[in-house]
């Protein structure tokens, strides 16, 4: 039995997030899987990563940094309880789905702040365990969200920019680093200006997506085996190997080359 988490940030319980998260629970958990919900708003979760996510003291107060006082609480079991029980979902979960509408080209702060908090370091990553060899690798992710734009915005030409940029900082950025095997995202396109027959078809067609979701294929990423490990440059033979190819072989790692298309918004691409 696949066990999901669904980690969702709206403050609308009528909201098309809201539609589309507890369609996710009822498609999922009809197939047998078992669905959890971390409803952000509704546990008032706390977005900023301060000295309080931390039980007792800090080794150095007068130079305080979270992401080493955060690993050392982790390894010590002194982080607040809050992120620990968030901690527990993820180990337990096969599947994490983020539900959220995209603020400002981005996460919600909130959606954001769990990130922060919960992708621990020490928990969610290590020096030694990063990209394709990370701590998830095992596990798989996506982004389901709404845009206020519509899709014609997020084209090449569009005034908002490629859709596919946009999406790499959270995707190769933050779930691809930890390992994560990223599945393509469910955008919903401006359903605020969409007539509500139009908001029902993009319902259906995540109901449709939802029936095969665990058996989908994760977007490609280049392995970390392809980097020199001291540099953590391309390697020449592989820089070589796509010398004549046509665009770059990623977002990011593009080779001064035209941005593969559709990389980051469908598998195989």
């Amino acid at each position: 039995m696949a066990k999901v988490l669904i980690v969702y940030a709206h403050q609308s319980s009528g909201s098309f997030n809201a539609a589309a998260k507890d369609l996710a629970v009822e498609v999922l958990t009809a197939q047998g899987c078992s669905v959890e919900v971390s409803d952000l708003y509704a546990m008032d979760f706390k977005a900023a990563a301060t000295v309080d996510d931390i039980k007792g003291s800090v080794k150095d107060a007068d130079h305080f940094s979270y992401l080493r006082e955060t690993k050392l609480a982790f390894e010590e079991g002194r982080l607040s309880e809050d992120i620990t029980k968030e901690h527990a979902k993820i180990i337990e979960a096969d599947l994490i789905i983020f539900q959220f509408p995209m603020y400002w080209f981005g996460l919600p702060a909130i959606m954001k702040g769990w990130i922060d908090r919960v992708l621990t370091n020490g928990f969610a990553f290590s020096t030694e365990q990063l990209y394709s060899q990370g701590v998830f690798k095992d596990k798989k992710t996506m982004l389901s969200f709404t845009t206020g734009s519509l899709e014609s915005m997020f084209s090449p030409t569009g005034i908002n920019g490629d859709m596919n940029v946009t999406l790499w900082p959270i995707q190769n950025g933050i779930l691809n680093y930890c390992g994560f095997q990223v599945l393509a995202p469910q955008i919903f396109w401006a359903p605020a200006l969409a007539a509500a027959e139009d908001r029902k078809g993009m319902l259906e067609g995540w109901r449709t997506r939802l029936q095969g979701l665990l058996e989908e294929k994760p977007l490609s990423f280049i392995p970390l085996d392809s980097f020199d490990q001291k540099t953590f440059q391309l390697k020449p033979d592989v820089h070589e190997q796509h010398a004549s190819k046509e665009f770059g072989l990623t977002v990011g790692i593009h080779l001064n080359k035209p941005l593969p298309p559709h990389s980051q918004m469908k598998a195989g691409c």
